[in-house]
């Protein structure tokens, strides 16, 4: 779904430094999944050589890298993620990096005091020099709730109202009422976010209606689906964008890949994502570029190569019609 000539000579509003590179209006970049590593056999990562490869990546142009919020290790999900704070590990990755955008996908908002999410998110902001893209969502692991004492029914509502106290903490001496508590304008919180606003990306419905949807945020982060119903998906997604007198924003997607020696593999179905050569990556990729996907965030826990070798040739072979 290429945007119409009137939407393509716009920009996506710039909001920071990360945004602003991984999001381009009618193109498609391309980014990685931390822990950059196979742990097909495991739910745990060893998260060897961690930092090498976010700064290998980071060398070979990949756009961003993305963290995400796991706060248990739930046996039936199966996955704990880079088992690091993301919060605390993206200051770490501020201070090793100079230019890939480092986003969270998502921090699970109902879980969290919005004044901290806002807080550690500004700093790392700031300690990147504004590189920070923060994914937000409402939770789909029903047991992290209870070892929290929250309720999991509620979670939608928690969602919206954390959201807007995370937005609202990037205006100078915020004043406001908030089921989460009520700042006055004789307390402010630092720092403020480099450009003064956090890029937020909402991430699937997270219990929202639609036009809420399309009302908030920064962008969508959507689950991967058949290409035709995506782009119906995007399309009356971004047409609720534009009911509401916003400007347009990315959408991206995830993507489990197992990168096959061959590059003329044919894709075969994995977990979320496919077992392919490069030439047929190039062609999903392309294809979900022409829908209006701005961004895809590869994941490699089910890749069979070596890492490092998989990781070049992505870049070579795919970097020179993306990112």
């Amino acid at each position: 779904m290429t945007l119409t000539t009137n939407e393509a000579t716009k920009a996506f509003q710039p909001i920071n430094r990360g945004y602003d590179a991984a999001f381009r209006v009618n193109r498609l970049s391309v980014g990685l999944v931390v822990p950059i590593e196979n742990y097909a056999t495991s739910s745990i990562p060893k998260m060897d050589k961690h930092i090498e490869r976010v700064q290998l990546a980071e060398a070979l142009g990949f756009s961003s890298v993305w963290l995400r919020d796991v706060p248990f290790n739930v046996p039936s999900f199966g996955d704990a993620g880079q088992t690091y704070d993301p919060f605390v590990y993206l200051g770490l990755l501020a201070g090793l990096t100079r230019e890939i955008a480092l986003g969270v996908a998502s921090i699970i908002l109902p879980l969290r005091h919005p004044a901290h999410v806002a807080k550690a998110a500004a700093t790392a902001d700031v300690l990147s020099g504004g590189r920070l893209i923060l994914g937000v969502a409402s939770g789909d692991r029903p047991d992290e709730y209870p070892a929290l004492n929250i309720s999991f029914a509620d979670r939608g509502e928690r969602f919206r109202e954390s959201f807007d106290y995370i937005r609202r903490m990037s205006d100078q001496r915020p004043s406001f009422e908030s089921v989460f508590g009520s700042p006055g304008r004789e307390v402010d919180m630092l720092p403020k976010p480099v450009s003064g606003k956090l890029p937020m990306l909402i991430t699937g419905g997270s219990q929202q209606n639609p036009d809420w949807l399309a009302k908030h945020g920064d962008g969508w982060m959507l689950y991967p689906r058949e290409v035709t119903a995506q782009a119906q998906v995007i399309r009356d997604w971004r047409s609720r964008v534009q009911d509401t007198g916003r400007p347009i924003q990315p959408a991206m997607e995830p993507l489990y890949i197992d990168l096959a020696d061959n590059p003329n593999t044919p894709a075969q179905p994995i977990h979320l994502g496919f077992r392919l050569g490069t030439n047929h990556l190039r062609d999903y990729l392309k294809a979900r570029e022409e829908i209006g996907v701005n961004h895809v965030a590869l994941n490699l826990r089910f890749n069979q190569a070596d890492v490092e070798t998989t990781m070049k040739r992505l870049a070579d072979q795919l970097f020179p019609d993306f990112n």
